[in-house]
């Protein structure tokens, strides 16, 4: 099923609110390398932020292959598993500017979601994406929010 927006529970996912409740998500960010190749990175929900369903902004580390490949050519796919379904989010990537003294530094961009695409298994559960655990939940969540505050500025 294509979709041109996100649904609701990927919006309220990537909120920026109760990052507690989310801190075990993370989501795969496609791009593509200048060798024409996928790239594959992870993400969490402390590094990206819905704005709306068809709007989210980015924050991603500096001088990375991720972080290159999106400068260049300001795409990129956000696959999401929830709900027992697979969500892949075309998104058009644009540049903000940086944020003069940004408690964390980071490429910031703002993106707009061309369109969602869902798959279900007929056959199959899809159980679980990918679960991560933070060895300083404290810490981390206390830098995500501050670096989603710097995002939606």
């Amino acid at each position: 099923m294509i979709q041109p927006g996100m649904p609701e529970d990927i919006v309220n996912l990537l909120n920026g609110k109760d990052l507690e409740t989310k801190q075990k998500e993370a989501m795969m960010l496609l791009s593509v390398g200048e060798d024409m190749w996928p790239h594959t990175a992870m993400i969490s929900v402390g590094e990206i932020i819905s704005l709306n369903h068809t709007e989210v902004r980015l924050a991603l580390w500096p001088g990375t292959a991720t972080t290159s490949n999106i400068l260049r050519t300001g795409k990129a796919t956000l696959v999401v598993v929830l709900a027992e379904q697979v969500h892949y989010l075309r998104l058009s990537l644009q540049k903000l500017p940086l944020i003069d003294h940004a408690k964390h530094v980071r490429e910031r961009f703002s993106g707009t979601i061309l369109f969602v695409k869902t798959d279900k298994a007929k056959y199959a559960d899809i159980t679980s994406g990918i679960k991560i655990q933070l060895k300083d939940s404290h810490h981390v969540i206390q830098r995500w929010n501050e670096v989603l505050d710097e995002l939606v500025k």
